[in-house]
C-alpha cells in the first residue's frame, strides 16, 4: 500500500500531503450524501482511505441511531463491537463492526452502511478478464488491492459472471432491428459438444456489421433456422426491399431462408466452399490444378464468361471423376449471383464468400476455445453471446461499403420485377455513389 505520511515544508509551516488527500476524498463523499446508494459506491472506490471512510460512516450512523456518545435516555443503545468484513471494489477487508440495540424491543438494529457494503463492486472490467480466460480461483493473485485483502471467491465470482452473461445475452437476443437497414445477410454455425450454434451477422446499408442474434441448434435443420428466422423479422428486420444472403450451401438453411422470405430473398452461396467441396474428390495434384482453374472462372467479369467457364470445367470433370463434376454443377447459378447482380470488384470480394462471418466465428472461437467441458445449454449461450457483444464493437465496415448503394438499388428492382409491386423507397437517390 502507498505511503502518503510526506511533509512539505511551505516557508515555516509543514502540511501533510496525506490531510490534504484525506480532506479532499472526504469533500467529495459528503457531496454525494443526499444519495445513500451513491455514497456506498462512492465509498468504494477510496482506495486505500475507503476503509476509514467505512469506519467513519459506520460511527455516523451508530450516532444517528443513539445519540452521541455516553447519552441517556433513548429506545437505541451502543453495544460493542465485532469482526466483520466489507467490500471495497471487489477486494473484502476485515473490520471492527459497532453494533447497535434496540433496548425497548430487546434486539439488534442492523447498520444499513454495513449491509451495503456486504456486496463486491464487480465491474465489467472483471467480467471481460474471465471472458478472456482469465481463471475465477486466480482472480484474486491479478487484482488484490492490498495484502490485508481476502478477494471475492471464485464461486461468487462464478455467479456474477454467470448474471453479467446472461444479461449480455438477453441484449443481444432481444434489441430491436428495426432502425437498420440490412442490405445482405451471412449466416453460419459453429459446433458445441453435441449442438451447434447459428449465428446471423448483418450488414447495413453503410457497412457496418451488427449481430442479428444466435440460435442453438442440433444440426442446421430447416424448420429450426426458419423459426430463427421469424424471431428477426418479430424484432424488426426490414425486407420488404430485398436482402442478399450469403451462405456456405447448407441446404437447411438455403430451404429456411426461401420459405421465410420467398421473393425478397437471394442467395449467394460460398464460392470458396464450392471450390473445396469440389476438389476434395480428386488427388493431391489435381487439387492443384482445378483449384486455381474454378477461381480463375469465377474471377471472370460477366456472369456469361464465368458460366463458360465453369461448364467448361464440370465437362472436363465428367471425364474421370463424375463425382467432383456433380459437385460442381449442384447449386452453380447460386455461386453466380453476384455476377448476376453485376456488382463491383470490391463487393463481389466482400459477398461472394462467407469469410466475413468465417472472421467473427473464429474470434468467437478465441474465447469459447478456452473452456475445457460445455456443461449445458444455457452455458453455450451464454458464452457465445456475450463473447459476440464483446467482438462486435471491433468489427470494421465490408470491403467495398461505399457501394451498397447500388447493391440496394438492385434488389429494389429485382423485388418490383418479381411481386410487380413498385418499391415505397425511392431508388434515384442510391445510385449516389463515386
Amino acid at each position: 500500500m502507498p505511503k502518503y505520511n510526506v511533509t512539505k515544508k511551505r516557508g515555516k509551516s509543514k502540511i501533510k500531503i496525506s490531510d490534504k488527500r484525506e480532506a479532499a476524498m472526504r469533500k467529495i463523499v459528503d457531496s454525494y450524501s443526499e444519495n445513500f446508494d451513491v455514497k456506498m459506491s462512492i465509498i468504494q472506490e477510496l482506495i486505500p482511505l475507503g476503509l476509514k471512510a467505512v469506519a467513519e460512516e459506520l460511527q455516523n450512523e451508530v450516532t444517528q441511531l443513539t445519540g452521541k456518545k455516553y447519552s441517556r435516555g433513548g429506545d437505541n443503545a451502543r453495544w460493542g463491537r465485532q469482526d466483520g468484513s466489507v467490500y471495497l471494489r471487489d477486494q473484502k477487508f476485515p473490520i471492527s463492526v459497532p453494533r447497535v440495540r434496540d433496548v425497548v424491543a430487546n434486539q439488534e438494529i442492523p447498520l444499513k452502511a454495513y449491509q451495503r457494503l456486504q456486496e463486491p463492486s464487480v465491474d465489467d472490467e472483471a467480467m471481460r478478464k474471465l471472458l478472456h480466460g482469465l481463471s475465477t480461483h486466480k482472480y484474486h493473485e491479478s487484482s488484490s488491492l492490498a495484502a490485508e485483502a481476502f478477494g471475492i471467491s471464485a464461486s461468487n465470482l462464478s455467479k456474477r459472471f454467470k448474471k453479467h452473461s446472461r444479461n449480455e445475452l438477453k441484449e443481444l437476443q432481444a434489441r430491436s432491428l428495426a432502425d437498420q437497414d440490412i442490405v445482405a445477410i451471412f449466416i453460419d454455425a459453429k459446433r458445441y459438444a453435441d449442438d451447434g450454434i447459428v449465428v446471423g451477422l448483418g450488414v447495413t446499408i453503410d457497412g457496418k456489421k451488427i449481430i442479428l442474434g444466435i440460435e442453438q441448434v442440433h444440426s442446421e435443420n430447416g424448420r429450426a433456422i426458419e423459426q430463427w428466422l421469424e424471431g428477426l423479422i418479430e424484432r424488426g428486420l426490414k425486407f420488404e426491399r430485398g436482402i442478399l444472403f450469403i451462405i456456405d450451401g447448407s441446404k437447411g438453411i438455403k430451404k429456411a431462408i426461401e420459405h421465410k422470405f420467398s421473393v425478397y430473398a437471394l442467395i449467394q452461396r460460398c464460392r470458396w466452399h464450392k471450390r473445396e467441396n469440389v476438389v476434395a474428390y480428386l488427388d493431391e495434384a489435381q487439387q492443384v490444378v482445378f483449384r486455381r482453374r474454378l477461381q480463375e472462372a469465377y474471377a471472370q467479369t460477366t456472369h456469361k464468361e464465368a458460366q463458360a467457364a465453369l461448364i467448361h470445367l464440370h465437362q472436363e470433370l465428367e471425364e474421370f471423376n463424375a463425382s467432383a463434376a456433380n459437385s460442381l454443377i449442384e447449386g452453380l447459378e447460386e455461386t453466380l449471383t453476384i455476377h448476376h447482380l453485376g456488382l463491383s470488384s470490391e463487393l463481389t470480394k466482400s459477398l461472394s464468400t462467407t469469410n466475413c462471418i468465417e472472421g467473427v466465428m473464429s474470434l468467437m472461437g478465441s474465447y469459447t476455445d478456452k473452456v475445457d467441458r460445455w456443461q449445458n445449454s444455457d452455458q453455450i449461450l451464454r458464452w457465445t453471446g456475450m463473447s459476440l457483444m464483446d467482438i462486435e464493437p471491433r468489427l470494421n465496415r465490408i470491403f467495398g461499403h461505399g457501394y451498397l448503394k447500388v447493391l440496394r438499388f438492385k434488389l429494389l428492382k429485382i423485388v418490383e420485377e418479381r411481386t410487380g409491386i413498385k418499391p415505397v423507397v425511392k431508388t434515384t437517390a442510391l445510385l449516389e455513389v463515386n
